[in-house]
């Protein structure tokens, strides 16, 4: 008790009050002019899947054995009438300056300058009006450089056609139009959009923040307090981050700090809240705003604390992951968290001891008998004190437990019974908007074309020197569109190389799932042949063979990491507590909480939204952000409960309890949610279904588990709540006597 407020007088007092606010200015100064701004060092073509990955070795040998590994770039070119010689003249003029003079970081282009006219026309769709072409850009391009390179064909393409096809429509009738698709294309739209997000999702943020906050506590100063923390934290946060990707320690991709900017945001405002919430009820108690401020850090930082211990360690266990994504986030995510909580802690109490009573302004907290002292100096009459209300929840989860136990068990268990329907997707077409560049020219190749000519699947074999084993049975499988003849190796003749077309979408579930198969058709192929281990001699690789072992990554990343932070917060809540039964019923119940907001999400994005499927990152995403940030509630209130129980009735603490803590756990659930809901705003699916769900869940948690299940529980299990822990005896009395 002594050193917390030994604490609080250290970081707001009379003086150091000033010295903590200068001390932030000076490091976020410091930091800033020092080292790069996180967001000038992203990197959003960093790998995701590790160098023993089949797919990435299967990558390697086509490099090796077969030319260029570069990333491909698709040209298609469409006319609704059908194309004409001239436009074929044209794209052979193009392709012929880009052989001699190629474009930045391109590596290869076919020479459709030495085709005949009428070979060209062979390669049209059925109908005549499209033509697919590629370039292939250097293996090693960023998502910037493609779009240089993919800019500088554009100009060309202006040049030698006269007009600017990128820009014209593909849906009018004969005018002829252009769009690059395939993974550099679809790299380049995903890296633009994730940029273009990156400043709307922060003004978004900061002004939906400050509305909701003006709403609840109606006092401009109180409302950019949190802000205004929350804005040194960043200021300190963007160069440290900034400094470990430099020099090489993390990796962070725009992505990451889109999601990192809402977490910022939602979570550093709660932190505020808690504490700025105590301070002014106790501001009502105390005349003294530095006694009432002392005793607001006193309360509130152990549990401010342990909330943000919570959060901290439960993303830093995405570090687990072998999936790059997912262990990207960890560093970002527990950085600002930890530097949140910091500031929560520190700056915070600095400010609001610079403006103590007038933070609150206009309705400013004043104890009875200064309410008195100000009536009798303006001659008003003195008003008698205004009675506590009463909490609704408060008095129903004392009085009515076994009610709001099973009510709340039926809706969330109901709730919780659709996460069993969800559908997943690794489709990442399937996040973009339709009237995307990329997704417009992958639409007319499905139209156009075979789907599976977006994305050719490389099924490569070591035959021992034996003649074709494969081409005859991939032929004849009822989901390849088209197989080529077999292409030996540059230096290792034995191994034959099929680009195999499918007829379903490349990037579809369906299509994923049958890498296996492939994979068997060609081994047994090698075993009726006599080659030994031809296990070890089969490679497949191609966007379809990366995105399954992405989803056999995920998979495994998932059934890690879930049980990691369910034991790491059961851990904490069982240190903190020192209760067996109060860490069970918590954890369960948060449990419980994430598979109803799956489930209400997906009622949300499927029955709502209209989307088949989502996307498959999205549920460890949710999960990680749902159990740590919904415990941060659980923890703030018990720990009131906790306290209250020492010194009266545990059904009278519980009641009070919920009461006191009500308000500022409903204000700081609406902000993060409203902060989650921000992503829904975004041209992003992935972003969308993400932000959906976990705002859906951080509203069950503030309306539903925190002030009715919870407490429910605890006034059911009743002594038992604290076992083993003996708290001190207190008369149980009659509740209705309080009421």
């Amino acid at each position: 008790m002594e050193q917390h407020s030994g604490f609080g007088r250290f970081v707001a007092g009379k003086r150091s009050k000033w010295i903590t606010l200068a001390v932030w200015i000076i490091v976020v100064g410091v930091l800033s002019a020092l080292w790069p701004m996180v967001n000038k060092e992203v990197k959003n073509n960093a790998a995701n899947l590790q160098a023993d990955t089949p797919s990435v070795q299967a990558e390697k040998v086509a490099a090796e054995q077969f030319g260029s590994s570069g990333i491909p770039a698709l040209i298609v070119w469409h006319r609704g009438g059908g194309l004409k010689n001239d436009d074929l003249g044209h794209v052979q003029k193009l392709y012929a300056e880009l052989g001699a003079t190629p474009v930045q970081h391109q590596e290869f282009v076919p020479p459709l300058d030495k085709v005949p006219v009428q070979a060209l026309t062979a390669q049209l769709s059925k109908d005549g009006s499209t033509l697919v072409t590629p370039v292939l850009f250097s293996s090693g391009a960023s998502s910037d450089q493609l779009k240089e390179g993919a800019q500088q064909l554009k100009e060309r393409a202006a040049k030698t056609f006269g007009a600017d096809l990128f820009a014209a429509s593909a849906e009018s009738g004969n005018e002829l139009s252009a769009r690059v698709t395939g993974p550099a294309g679809i790299s380049i739209d995903a890296s633009g959009l994730f940029k273009n997000a990156d400043f709307k999702l922060m003004m978004a943020t900061v002004l939906l923040v400050l509305i909701i906050l003006l709403l609840i506590y109606r006092s401009p100063i109180l409302a950019l307090i949190p802000i205004v923390a929350v804005g040194f934290a960043y200021g300190a946060i963007s160069p440290l981050l900034g400094l470990m990707v430099a020099k090489g320690w993390i990796t962070v991709d725009s992505q990451a700090v889109s999601i990192m900017t809402v977490l910022l945001f939602g979570a550093g405002t709660d932190y505020c809240l808690f504490l700025i919430s105590h301070f002014r009820h106790l501001l009502k108690e105390e005349a003294g705003k530095g006694k009432a401020l002392v005793r607001a850090i006193t309360e509130t930082s152990g549990a401010i604390a342990m909330s943000g211990f919570t959060v901290v360690l439960s993303l830093f266990a995405l570090l687990l992951a072998k999936y790059g994504a997912y262990h990207r986030f960890a560093v970002p995510f527990s950085v600002s968290i930890f530097v949140m909580v910091i500031a929560s802690l520190t700056l915070v109490p600095a400010l609001l001891a610079i403006f103590g009573r007038v933070s609150f302004y206009p309705f400013i907290p004043r104890t009875p008998e200064m309410e008195e002292e100000r009536a009798r100096r303006k001659g008003k009459p003195v008003r008698s004190p205004k009675r506590k209300k009463e909490s609704f929840a408060g008095r129903w989860v004392v009085t009515k437990p076994w009610l709001i136990v099973i009510v709340t068990l039926v809706v969330l268990g109901g709730l919780a019974a659709f996460s069993s329907q969800v559908k997943f997707t690794n489709d990442i077409m399937s996040s973009f908007p339709k009237n995307m560049a990329s997704r417009e020219g992958y639409d007319l190749i499905g139209k156009q074309f075979s789907p599976g000519t977006l994305a050719p699947v490389k099924l490569m074999v070591d035959t021992g020197g034996q003649e074709d084993l494969l081409g005859e049975k991939l032929k004849g499988m009822s989901f390849v569109s088209s197989v080529s003849e077999p292409k030996q190796g540059e230096k290792n003749a034995n191994i034959l190389a099929y680009d195999i077309e499918l007829n379903i979408n490349p990037y579809s579930p369906e299509a994923i799932g049958l890498i296996p198969d492939l994979r068997g058709i060609a081994e047994r192929s090698l075993q009726e042949a006599g080659i030994a281990s031809p296990a070890d001699k089969v490679w497949i690789s191609g966007q379809t063979a990366t995105q399954y072992d992405t989803r056999e990554t995920g998979d495994r990343d998932t059934m890690v990491i879930i049980p990691v932070v369910i034991g790491m917060i059961t851990l904490l809540l069982l240190l903190y507590l020192r209760s067996v039964t109060a860490t069970v019923y918590l954890v369960l119940t948060v449990i419980l909480s994430y598979f109803s907001a799956l489930g209400l999400g997906w009622i949300i994005i499927h029955y709502g939204l209209g989307a088949d499927a989502i996307q498959s990152a999205i549920p460890l995403y949710s999960f990680v952000f749902l159990v740590a940030l919904g415990e941060d509630y659980n923890i703030f209130m018990i720990s009131s409960i906790w306290k209250k129980r020492k010194e009266m009735p545990l059904k009278q603490a519980i009641k009070e309890g919920v009461g006191e803590t009500g308000s500022v756990i409903t204000s700081a659930g609406l902000i993060l949610a409203g902060t989650f809901a921000v992503l829904a705003s975004l041209p992003i699916q992935v972003l969308v279904q993400f932000g959906i769900i976990t705002a859906v869940g951080v509203l069950l948690d503030t309306f539903i588990v925190r002030p009715f299940l919870v407490p429910a529980i605890t006034t059911l299990l009743g002594r038992f709540a604290f076992w083993p822990s003996r708290p001190a005896e207190v008369k149980e009395e009659a509740v209705h006597v309080e009421r």
